[in-house]
């Protein structure tokens, strides 16, 4: 470790400065719903494709 190092825990002060820093927001993140679009779309295509083989 460097020796200009100082530990938060040493200090009061400095401990209760790092305990209440509040920690960055995660980037928000689509979710959930372009991989339920992305398996409708795949759905609709493989029945289409089904019927198309089925009946052609």
């Amino acid at each position: 470790m460097p020796d200009n190092y100082s530990d938060p825990a040493g200090n009061t002060a400095a401990f209760r400065t790092f305990a209440n820093t509040p920690e960055p927001e995660a980037p928000a993140v689509g979710g959930r719903a372009p991989l339920l679009v992305g398996a409708a779309v795949a759905a609709v295509v493989l029945i289409v494709l089904a019927a198309w083989l089925a009946l052609g």
